[in-house]
């Protein structure tokens, strides 16, 4: 018996697609309650600072169609790939009834992000797992990704890139920064496995690259009273230039596409303080939606498709493996 493609609910952070959608946006991700007058003007002078709107979105559904073209090549026929966000359109739960309004019988969840936490890629599954059961759907999810090989290549090789671009000179010092997101100190203990993940990625993507020197550092704390985990990116670049460090690299690799944590935190904030500091800072090129990195995400939810289910068997109706008249992400 033929049986119907397996979906592929692949979710993001999301984004305000324009300056009229921050608000919404600002107070979706503060769990309903509106930001003040004041915190809503920094965060829109954030977003002028970088063009007015992040490239997000634009990155995101880049990333989700070079996943959806990997997976076709990797199996035609087998896999429906839709695009859901935590706080913005289309939702999480709205990817999941979309599967489920044209027949998928069962899904696999693939967050874009490498490290797993529970307040952040476990809150997406939470979400995603919920929607799943009311719908009659059965669902597995890739809860992380931080050590894929391929992963570890494509920072490497854009380490190597930013110290080349340095050009530092023998006599000089230069330190690898690994950043994620900070997150609330308290994920600490509950022995969440985030900051683990985070100091795995970087010690594989140095040893890869060759630097000798690096270590982890958060970055884009939430703006509550509760302590965040530390130290920022600004205040370690404040150590390293006690330490007599010259020359810094920045890599990113708690994020996958450019955005404002990205393009702004790093590119405008950092880059200003490394300046005061007389440090020169040179901050790794985004994945984005570098096919190599899609054709590693792809083989992940095959793989977990293929160990959980035996492998997905495509719809003799529906051989392309799509969505009748689902919309590109």
């Amino acid at each position: 018996m033929n049986r119907s493609p397996t979906g592929v609910v692949v979710m993001d952070y999301g984004t305000p697609g324009s300056p009229e959608e921050v608000l919404e946006y600002y107070t979706d991700i503060r769990r309903g309650r509106p930001p003040t007058a004041e915190q809503l003007a920094d965060l829109v002078r954030r977003y002028d600072a970088i063009g007015g709107v992040s490239p997000l979105a634009e990155r995101t559904s880049a990333q989700v169609g070079a996943v959806r073209s990997a997976l076709d090549e990797l199996a035609p026929g087998q896999f429906s790939v839709v695009h859901g966000s935590k706080h913005a359109r289309p939702r999480i739960e709205d990817a999941v009834d979309e599967l489920a309004e044209h027949g998928i019988e069962r899904l696999a969840g693939l967050v874009l992000a490498p490290h797993y936490s529970a307040l952040s890629v476990g809150e997406y599954i939470e979400r995603a797992s919920k929607r799943a059961i009311r719908d009659g759907l059965e669902a597995v999810f890739v809860e992380s990704w931080h050590d894929d090989p391929t992963l570890v290549d494509l920072l490497a090789e854009r380490v190597s890139a930013a110290v080349e671009a340095l050009d530092v000179q023998g006599d000089e010092r230069l330190e690898l920064v690994v950043s994620a997101h900070s997150l609330p100190a308290r994920i600490l203990d509950s022995g969440d496995r985030y900051p683990g993940e985070i100091a795995e990625t970087a010690r594989l993507v140095a040893a890869r690259a060759g630097v000798a020197h690096y270590r982890t550092g958060w970055q884009s704390a939430g703006r509550t009273q509760e302590p965040w985990l530390g130290p920022d990116i600004l205040e370690l670049l404040a150590i390293l230039a006690g330490d007599g460090v010259d020359a810094v690299v920045v890599c990113p690799a708690g994020f996958t596409s450019d955005h404002l944590e990205v393009l702004y935190d790093l590119d405008v904030d950092a880059q200003r303080v490394a300046g005061e500091l007389g440090i020169r800072l040179a901050r790794t090129t985004s994945l984005n939606a570098d096919p190599r990195l899609a054709a590693a995400l792809a083989r992940r939810v095959q793989e977990l498709v293929s160990r959980t289910w035996g492998g997905a068997v495509p719809d003799s109706t529906n051989p392309c493996g799509t969505i009748p008249g689902a919309k590109a992400p």
